[in-house]
């Protein structure tokens, strides 16, 4: 079997102007061209767009060596494309990759157009074209800035509940425009994770820190913005809004220093764009009484991940070994599901055998693991 499809994986991230956007990419995209990680990691990520990626790199080594923060982006709204490619291509293929690529597509939404709205009716078809183009994402992120959190303490709830205002009513203005007579939408973000970014800023603070505080002070709030988001969607049931959590950290800042080695979560992206997606939907798919158009919806690209765990099936504890013989969604739930030393086992004998799109992929889901157990993920059980 030769998959020749490419699996791109669509992540959007939310937030207002300052809140770290711009930052997060650059020290993502930066770090991974450093030669530790090209010599330890069996692959690297590669921009489609050259200018893009000297651009990303060009604000990391600033931070590392000039010690200066990239500026944000005022109202520009980019794609950036990465591709994620095994250093070493599997000799059994023919030196090729029985897949076209596997992809990260980051969209990042000007946080100023739902904070001042827009001028005029440029600059709206602007922000309606550019909302549509994450309609694609499977996973949307909503940064919860932490300065923001410190300069409001002991009242954080003003910070919070502004935020999600502004997001909800900004989602409001663009309902009629995203819907077509009213028909309700299969194809859109169906996670949508809180991540507190800059979270150097708060040393003492884990992931259930973070959401503790998101539900005392805002739990209504995010009621309020997951219902105008279910009206927006056919499948309602399909959708998780404020039941997973991040923390997120570009680097470590201090007065006139910036440690970019020092990140929190950053090696999550991948993951979250990847595999929590997938776990997510082929849960939906196979518990859920959902419209079919939108099953089939949530398991595209299931079968291509499951091709390239089943390569690996005699490693897999029984009876998951023999589930894989038929390709399905309820059969490869169960793999979904594995984790600790069978996990391990399956990364281990991948890269044994260089099929390195699966230890990539599994790699994935360790990660997810261990962040985790350090607490800096909570993932959602349902």
């Amino acid at each position: 079997m030769q998959i020749t499809k490419s699996l791109d994986q669509h992540i959007a991230v939310f937030g207002e102007s300052g809140s770290g956007k711009t930052v997060l990419l650059s020290s993502f995209y930066g770090a991974a061209q450093e030669s530790g990680f090209i010599d330890d990691s069996i692959y690297r990520l590669v921009a489609d767009d050259i200018g893009q990626g000297n651009k990303l790199h060009s604000n990391y080594l600033e931070m590392r060596e000039d010690d200066r923060a990239p500026m944000p982006d005022h109202f520009k709204s980019i794609t950036y494309s990465i591709s994620i490619r095994p250093k070493e291509i599997d000799a059994q293929n023919g030196g090729k990759i029985p897949f076209k690529a596997l992809k990260l597509v980051w969209h990042d939404y000007p946080g100023e157009w739902f904070e001042n709205g827009v001028s005029g009716e440029v600059e709206e078809k602007r922000r309606l074209d550019t909302f549509k183009s994450l309609l694609q994402s499977d996973v949307a992120i909503i940064l919860v800035d932490a300065q923001r959190l410190i300069d409001h303490e002991g009242e954080e709830e003003r910070y919070l509940k502004s935020l999600i205002g502004n997001f909800k009513n900004g989602l409001l203005t663009l309902q009629d425009d995203l819907l077509d007579n009213n028909k309700p939408l299969t194809k859109f973000p169906r996670i949508w994770i809180f991540a507190l970014s800059k979270s150097d800023l708060l040393p003492n603070y884990n992931a259930f820190n973070f959401r503790d505080l998101m539900i005392a002070k805002v739990s209504g709030e995010i009621g309020e913005l997951r219902n105008v988001l279910t009206g927006l969607l056919e499948g309602k049931s399909a959708l998780s809004v404020g039941e997973d959590f991040v923390l997120l950290s570009s680097a470590k800042f201090q007065a006139g220093k910036i440690d970019p080695a020092r990140r929190v979560g950053l090696d999550l992206v991948l993951p979250i764009a990847t595999m929590l997606p997938f776990q997510r939907h082929l849960r939906w798919a196979t518990t859920l009484d959902i419209p079919g158009k939108v099953g089939k919806e949530l398991l595209d690209g299931v079968s291509i991940i499951a091709f390239f765990l089943k390569k690996h099936q005699n490693r897999l504890p029984s009876p998951m070994a023999a589930i894989l013989n038929k390709i399905n969604p309820a059969a490869i739930a169960t793999i979904s599901k594995l984790a600790g030393t069978a996990l391990e086992d399956l990364h281990r004998h991948a890269i044994e055998k260089k099929n390195y799109l699966s230890a990539i992929l599994s790699g994935f889901q360790m990660d997810m693991e261990k962040a985790e157990k350090e607490k800096n993920l909570i993932r959602s059980n349902r």
